[in-house]
């Protein structure tokens, strides 16, 4: 495995929204040093429901472990590579109330600001921003330390933090460097909650694998491994500090020695490959070895714990035939937009035609396009536009599909369930009061939440049957002959491993 002592330290690109600071807003921002909670308690379900129900319209499948002794507090720590999703999966995947941390504009652009505000983000101005002029050192470092106190208070509480401690997202298939603040807010939940009697919080480590994290429609797993304990001071001085409102750093040697206990977790559940090349090889390998093994991988979580065994393997390193074999096998295969289980139990490429699911998901999404193309069209075309053309890097791709769809949850289909309600009364010639509204509503807004997921179906099983035409198409070419010599002889290779 990849020493994580070699994180890349590569600064964020920024965009325009972080070039542009909004101090007034950033003062008002809610904050608490009590250990309560600074978001809305009303909009805290609401917002977590929307989010839920968000995450089954951007994912196709959805694998989650569930958190391991979650009493007391949580810093939940993962890879960041894809946006908004990666926050929204970890707070939905767990039960605990979360709290989150992001950069200063994400709190007071407009409508995404009213509800980050809401769900108790506290804003954070990061030194790249300061190196730019966006915002004196002044000034950063009152949000910055108010924004650490109310997460150290937070936590201390028993809430849990969602942090990405790279501190942006990327597209390297490999953890770059942590940033210390989370390291440091833990430091000083752990201190408050042992100054308060309070059951001692730790960091969760999660492991997010998406099969590719920039496609809609993609498989997720989320893993979550042993946590970890979170020193504390034991300080009467620095505990009345930290409840008295005033910031006070943890010893730099507890933190650079948490920031490394973090980092070498966190390296366990994400990628850690030279490339995604690499990544994929292992993938391919994992699916090979499973089929030696007659026990095919069944789901995406299976594929992931078994490509494991591959990336710390003596053998497969950089520079091995097996390895160089494997990258030439799944580069094949993903050129084609196909993976691993394009593989037959035989080692073929699969041939089997998939007609019948394309049929019966055109036939569904068909039947499902006026109700959807009514409620989303609009947002599903502008989300895919922004996506695709997106200042932020790739990674924003499916924050943009995300926010189409919550933002539709939370705005634009009540309204126009409410208006559907309307006319619908209007036409059978029904009483029109609260209770037939609110019943005519609630209907509405479930018929565009079926008519969207019969819609996703069927887009499903026609992406399937597309598959099995590239599969087809792969097997029948000279390429796809090359490719099943090449990967029955890198079976052949894994077998005298053994």
């Amino acid at each position: 495995m990849p020493d994580s002592s070699e994180a890349p330290d590569i600064a964020p690109v920024l965009s325009k929204g972080a070039l542009r600071i909004n101090p007034k807003k950033l003062r008002k921002v809610p904050w608490n040093h009590s250990g309560d909670h600074p978001g809305s308690d009303l909009a805290w379900p609401i917002m977590r429901s929307a989010a839920s129900l968000s995450k089954h319209y951007v994912l196709r499948s959805i694998e989650e472990q569930e958190p391991v002794n979650d009493e007391g507090g949580r810093i939940y720590a993962s890879m960041h590579i894809n946006g908004l999703i990666d926050p929204l999966v970890i707070i939905t995947s767990q039960t605990k109330r979360t709290i989150t941390m992001g950069r200063h504009d994400l709190a007071t652009m407009p409508l995404i600001g009213w509800f980050t505000r809401r769900l108790g983000n506290q804003p954070i101005i990061r030194r790249v921003e300061r190196d730019k002029g966006v915002s004196d050192n002044e000034f950063a470092e009152m949000i910055n330390h108010r924004s650490l106190l109310t997460m150290a208070h937070c936590i201390s509480g028993g809430y849990a933090a969602v942090v990405m401690p790279e501190g942006k997202s990327h597209q390297d298939s490999r953890l770059h460097k942590l940033r210390t603040g989370p390291m440091r807010f833990a430091i000083n939940a752990s201190e408050i909650a042992r100054s308060r009697g309070a059951v001692q919080p730790k960091i969760q480590p999660v492991g997010l694998h998406f099969r590719c994290h920039h496609w809609f429609r993609t498989d997720l797993f989320v893993e979550y491994p042993e946590p970890i304990e979170i020193p504390f001071l034991e300080s009467p001085e620095h505990s009345d500090n930290l409840l008295g409102g005033t910031w006070v750093e943890p010893p730099e040697t507890l933190v650079r020695s948490l920031t490394k206990k973090l980092e070498d977790g966190l390296s366990k559940v994400s990628p850690q490959a030279k490339d995604w090349e690499t990544y994929r090889a292992w993938h391919i390998l994992a699916h090979i070895d499973s089929r030696n093994l007659n026990h095919p991988l069944n789901s995406y979580s299976e594929e992931v714990i078994h490509s494991r065994k591959f990336r710390n393997h003596p053998s497969i390193i950089e520079g091995s035939e097996i390895l160089t074999d494997a990258k030439i096998a799944s580069s094949v295969l993903h050129s084609r937009q196909l993976d691993g289980r394009a593989l037959s139990d035989s080692l073929g490429i699969k041939q089997k035609s998939e007609l019948l699911k394309g049929v019966l998901g055109l036939a569904m999404m068909l039947f499902a396009t006026p109700l959807s193309f009514i409620s989303t069209g609009f947002q599903a075309t502008l989300a895919w536009y922004l996506g695709n053309n997106s200042d932020e890097g790739i990674d924003a791709r499916t924050t943009h599909h995300f926010l189409g769809v919550f933002l539709s949850i939370m705005t634009i289909w009540p309204i126009l369930s409410i208006f559907t309600s309307i006319y619908i009364i209007d036409l059978i010639s029904i009483e029109m009061n609260v209770f037939t509204l609110l019943i005519g509503s609630f209907v509405a807004f479930v018929a565009f939440q079926l008519s969207n997921f019969m819609f996703l179906l069927g887009y499903d099983l026609w992406n399937d049957f597309t598959m099995s035409l590239r599969r087809q198409k792969l097997a029948r070419s000279e390429e796809g002959k090359q490719l099943v010599k090449l990967v029955r002889g890198i079976a052949s290779k894994l077998v005298a491993l053994k």
